[in-house]
Order: structure tokens, then sequence, then C-alpha cells
């Protein structure tokens, strides 16, 4: 009689059960309604958006309006109902400043000095200005805490303010602000000392840069093309910012008889902040104008069951660069890959709601305008939502999918994600497992990581909702030599790989959207 050995059989039930429960985990009804999302549809759309009859898909102008129209029209043919409070029942249009590239002189006590080189603006006033500054009040390094505040004590309403750029750091090497060996956001993302120079209402805010000639030459680009501003009356609210150099600093801090050096060794060995007026002598001469136009944010709801009053938003920038010394920028990664997988996620969903499988959950598909000109469409969304942000429960935001960076040049499938576990360690835990019951991409964390100097967190749209305490996820497939170059196109996109990525989106969204519990905010890592 042949000896039976029983050890592989076991092994082999063992398996059997382990596969079992893993696909008892699998939802077999998103299965069903991920299928929806095709690597043939978002091409479809894709060869469209990112033609050259787009016109680069500018924000303002006639590009961007036939791309607003386009997904329109294509969530009217979805079947999608529309908003009773939009134009067409998809599109919320917001008004916006064009201004055109400022020319600013500037001397300090009839020295003149140049722009480029000592300083340069970014000038929110328009028309023909003279601006005399003989009062300046010095503030630290512009920055307002429960553990430092350079604005403690200090009235600047409608003043002229110098501040530092960077944060204080002790003699150990930790900042005062974080109290770690990180700096902190207010030395990472000027946006905060902006918002808090605003908050406080400053009129004129100088900023010592030590590297003016650098910063200059990294941001030249917008510097000369026009800016674009919400027109809302909120851009005026903002102080005249102007970037200038150590030397113009301690220039205009002479009669103070200190310096730059000598305030931030200070403030380093004391952990205090300091703040004192000086007298000086600024002129500015400023030139710049200004033109009206509008854009739009094109939207498709879909309401839930039973939990209905919970939104979720799925988003996208569709907007891009126009065209440039005769070239069209067609932007088909950024964000043309974004813009039609969220149109083809909002058909998956719409599909399930035609079947009697809609989400418990209201969803709304949000392809904004205006990203490439500073998140001003997301922005505008925050500040003037369709549904109240109290009851949005998360943002999932893709920008860029549909192209591979050096590091995975042979290796299609990874996703950047950014900002899951930011607010809320559920949002993570919940992506984590629909990749790994569904999709199983490599999910690479290393732009989430705060110490990296590339700051993508800060630079998509769902930005905009994580400021105001909505949960993020930020997709990503990081950067290429095409981006924001004439040569990002369509027969450059892994369509592929957009599909599987979209369905890593539809399945996170598609728990969020139907477990009974909502998500809970409980970190303030933003």
């Amino acid at each position: 009689m042949k000896k039976i050995t029983y050890a592989p059989l076991v092994a082999w039930l063992l398996l059997l059960g382990s596969n079992s429960s893993q696909a008892q985990q699998a939802d077999t009804v998103a299965i069903r309604f991920s299928k929806y999302l095709t690597a043939d549809g978002m091409k479809k759309n894709l060869t469209i958006l990112a033609s050259d009859e787009y016109e680069g898909r500018e924000t303002g102008q006639k590009g961007q309006k036939m791309t607003a129209q386009y997904i329109t029209n294509y969530y009217k043919d979805l079947g999608i109902p529309p908003i009773n409070t939009l134009k067409e029942g998809y599109q919320q249009t917001y008004p916006l400043a064009v201004f055109n590239p400022p020319e600013l002189k500037l001397s300090i006590a009839k020295k003149a000095y140049n722009q480029t080189t000592d300083y340069y603006s970014w000038a929110n006033i328009t028309g023909d200005t003279d601006i005399m500054v003989t009062d300046i009040e010095f503030c630290g390094y512009g920055i307002n805490t429960q553990v430092y505040n350079d604005y403690d004590k200090v009235d600047v309403k409608n003043k002229a303010v110098m501040i530092l750029n960077g944060e204080p750091y002790r003699a150990d090497g930790k900042s005062i602000i974080s109290q770690t060996l990180e700096a902190s956001p207010w030395a990472t993302n000027m946006r905060s000392k902006q918002a808090e120079a605003k908050k406080q209402g400053i009129k004129y805010l100088f900023v010592v840069d030590t590297n003016i000639a650098g910063s200059y030459a990294r941001q030249e680009r917008r510097l000369k093309h026009n800016r674009m501003a919400i027109d809302d009356g909120t851009a005026m609210d903002y102080p005249f910012i102007i970037y200038i150099s150590k030397q113009m600093a301690d220039e205009i801090l002479t009669s103070s008889k200190q310096t730059t050096t000598s305030i931030s060794n200070k403030v380093s060995s004391t952990a205090k902040p300091i703040h004192f007026p000086v007298k000086t002598n600024i002129e500015l001469n400023l030139k710049q104008g200004k033109q009206k136009v509008s854009a739009e944010n094109v939207m498709a709801y879909i309401e839930g069951t039973d939990l209905k009053n919970e939104v979720l938003v799925l988003s996208a920038h569709y907007d891009h660069l126009g065209i440039q010394d005769g070239k069209v920028y067609n932007g088909a990664d950024d964000d043309g890959s974004g813009t039609v997988a969220i149109m083809q996620l909002a058909k998956a969903f719409q599909e399930a709601k035609k079947q009697g499988k809609g989400a418990r959950r209201s969803l709304l598909f949000l392809n904004v305008s205006g990203e490439e000109k500073g998140l001003l469409g997301s922005e505008y969304y925050t500040d003037h939502p369709v549904f109240e942000l109290s009851k949005t429960v998360c943002d999932l935001n893709i920008d860029m999918i549909g192209r591979q960076d050096e590091k995975y040049k042979n290796n299609a499938n990874y996703v950047y994600l950014i900002g899951s576990d930011k607010l809320s360690s559920q949002l993570h835990q919940i992506s984590e497992q629909a990749n790994k019951t569904y999709t199983n991409l490599q999910l690479d964390y290393t732009y989430n990581d705060e110490k990296d100097p590339n700051r993508f967190y800060y630079r998509s749209d769902h930005y905009n909702f994580a400021k105001n305490n909505v949960p993020v996820i930020f997709y990503f497939n990081g950067m290429h030599d095409d981006y924001h170059q004439p040569t990002d196109d369509v027969e450059k996109i892994d369509f592929a790989k957009m599909e599987k990525i979209s369905k890593l989106v539809f399945y996170t969204a598609w728990k969020l959207a139907n477990q009974t519990e909502r998500i809970k905010v409980d970190s303030s890592k933003k």
C-alpha cells in the first residue's frame, strides 16, 4: 500500500481557505461597476481634450471654455441630473482678475535698486501708483503660533511691515516653532505667512530673501507672464508683497542700528520674537494693468441614498498653460489624465445608480480650472461650496497619472500617494486595504514626507480641502521631462496604467461612500 502524506494536503487547504477569505473581502458589486473604467474610454476623451483644437485649455481663454462645455455635455449624456443653482446645471462660474507683469521701481533714501537682482514682486495693485513708505514695522519672521508670535502686542493694520523668510532656530538646530529638527510649514510654505499678513491687515509686506537672485531665477517665467487672482474683492485684501535682498533690508534697518543677522542671532539665543518700528525712506513706482475674465468649475452630482447629506468629492483640474510662443501646451498628463479619469469615475458610479446599486453617500465629481494659476478654481469652490464643507467626507484628487517618472521608468505598476494620513488615519487604512484587495499597485509615499523639498502636498487642488479640515488623497505619477512643456502629448500616455490607478480611486471611493461610519478626522499633519 502506498504511504499517504497529509502535510501537503493540509497546506493546500490552508491556502485555499486564505484565498477564499481574501475573495470574501472583495465587493463583487464594486468589481462589477469598476469595469466601466476603461483605458479606451479615457483615451477617447483625452485624445480630444489634449488636441491642438483645445488650445492648451488656459484658464479664462477659449480652450478652457471649450473644455468646460465638453465635460458638461459628457455629464449630461450620462444622464446625471443638473444642479439647479449652477449655469447649465453643471458649471460654477467665478470672476478672475488678470494682472500684467508689474513694472516696479524701488529706491531707498534715493538710492535705486535693480528689479530681479535686488527685489521682485507679486503686485496686486492696478494702474500707475507712486508709494512712499516712511515708517515700517519690523516683525521678526511674520509667524503667529501659540509658542511664538511675531505679531503679539503690535498693531500692523494698514501698515508697512518687514519680515525675514524662513523661521527661527535654536543653537541646537531645533526649530523654535516645531521644536524639532524639522522645518515647520511657516518655513516651507510661504502661503502661511501671506495668509497671516492678510489676517493682520498689513498693507505692504517686505520679505527678506537671503537668495533673491536664485528665487527670482526659479520663478522668472511666472513673473514675466500675466498673473491671475480671484476677483471677488479678496485679492486686494492681500498685502502688496515685495521680496528684497538682505542688503536692502540692512539698509532699511540702518536707523535701528541693527542688521538682519544680529536680529536672527538674538531670536535664536532667546527664543523670543523681536519687533520694533523703523524710520525709512522707501519710494515705489508701480505700473500694472488689469483685465477681467471668468472661468468655470464643472461638476456632476450623483445623489446618495440613506446617507445622501454627506458628500464625497472626486477632483481634478482640466486647465493647462495655453499657447506660448506659438506652441500649444496640450497638458495630456497634467492634468488631462486626471480630468478624463474623473469623467470615467462618474460614469461608473452613475451606472451603479441606474442599476439600483447607487452609493449611500452623495458623490461630487469636480473638474476645476485655474489650478495652474494658483489653485484658483478649487479655492473658489471651497470658499463658495455648493455642498457644505462640514458635510464633505473626503476629497480624492487626481493630478497626473498617465506617465512614469525616472524612478519607475521600467515599472508602470505604481502610484505616489500624498496626504492620505494627514487628517484621517482611517482614510489611509481604507486606501491601503483597497489596493491590497483589488489593484496591488506599489504605493509610494516619498512625496508625503514633510521634509520632501518638492512640497507637492501644497501644490494641487486637494490642498484647499485639506486646509478646511477635509481629509484628502492626492494620486500622482511623479515628474517627467515633458512636465509643463509643449511635448506633454497624448501619444505618450500609458492608458493601461491610468485605468489601474483609476480603479484604485474607484474602490477607495466605493468604500468611503458606502460604509456606515463616516471617516474621522483624527490627525493634524496638514
